[in-house]
């Protein structure tokens, strides 16, 4: 009986360790909005352009980094470039998009918590992004928890 459960456990840790695998964490949400920030900072029309197709680096499974506009529009997004990043609310009507700009201070990284399905997937779940300001740019990098 023993052996069985252990086994069981075992074989749920690896489970859960591969399905970690398969996720971003908030380490490395935060890096690739650091890589987002210097990127931008150097050359903004490329950086955006970039990260709006997830080339160089700027997609990591279920991480991507995304910004909004002086306007309320997405300037970079996998699927919402040019949509109102402003007017975006959560699965719970929870207006993030607000709360990003609220939030977003140059030199400093803030947090926001929502709900919002995984990519992919349908019901929602926990997440936290990460936001600053670059220039005249919103940026994000979200996980889920």
């Amino acid at each position: 009986m023993k052996k069985t459960f252990a086994a069981a456990m075992l074989g749920f840790a690896t489970y859960a360790a591969i399905a970690a695998a398969d996720f971003g964490n908030a380490d490395e949400a935060k890096a690739m909005l650091q890589k987002a920030v210097a990127a931008i900072s150097v050359d903004k029309a490329t950086a955006l352009s970039q990260m709006a197709k997830g080339e160089a680096g700027f997609a990591d499974r279920d991480l991507y980094p995304f910004c909004g506009g002086p306007d309320g529009n997405f300037t970079a997004h996998p699927k919402l470039t040019g949509q109102s990043m402003k007017g975006l609310k959560d699965k719970a009507g929870k207006a993030i998009g607000e709360s990003f700009y609220a939030v977003a201070k140059e030199g400093a990284i803030a947090e926001v918590d929502y709900v919002w399905p995984r990519p992919g997937g349908a019901d929602p779940v926990q997440k936290v992004s990460f936001v600053t300001k670059v220039g005249d740019q919103v940026c994000a990098v979200g996980y889920y928890k």
